[in-house]
C-alpha cells in the first residue's frame, strides 16, 4: 500500500496528513516531507494520523528523528490519532510519552 502525503501550512504551524501504511518502503518518503517541512522553518509541526492503517518501526523511527529536528529549532512535533491500533504502538513502545498525542486536529494545533 502506499503513503498519501498531504501538507498546509497555517501561520508558525505545519499540518501533515497521512494515508496509507508507514513501513520502510515508505517511510523515507515521509522522512524527505517532514525534514523539508522542519528545514523551511515550520518547526511546529503536526502529523495527522487518522487515515494510517500501519506504522512500523521505521515509520517511527522517522517520527523520532522529526521531533529532534524540531526540538533543535524550538518546536515540536503533535500527534493526531485515535485509531486504537496505532495508539497501541506507540503505548508499546512508550512514545505516547515523549509525543502528544491529541484526538483532533484542533486540539493539536492549539500550541
Amino acid at each position: 500500500m502506499e503513503l498519501d502525503i498531504k501538507t498546509a501550512q497555517t501561520d508558525e504551524t505545519c499540518v501533515m496528513t497521512l494515508g496509507g501504511e508507514v513501513d520502510v518502503y515508505t517511510a523515507p518518503r515521509l522522512k524527505e516531507a517532514l525534514v523539508a517541512e522542519i528545514e523551511a522553518g515550520c518547526a511546529r509541526v503536526v502529523v495527522d494520523l487518522e487515515e494510517v492503517e500501519f506504522i512500523d518501526s521505521s515509520g517511527l523511527g522517522v517520527l523520532v528523528g522529526g521531533l529532534r529536528r524540531a526540538k533543535e529549532r524550538d518546536g515540536t512535533i503533535r500527534l493526531v490519532c485515535t485509531r486504537d491500533n496505532i495508539l497501541k504502538i506507540f503505548r508499546i513502545t512508550g512514545l505516547d510519552k515523549v509525543f502528544a498525542i491529541f484526538s483532533t486536529l484542533e486540539e493539536a494545533r492549539e500550541f
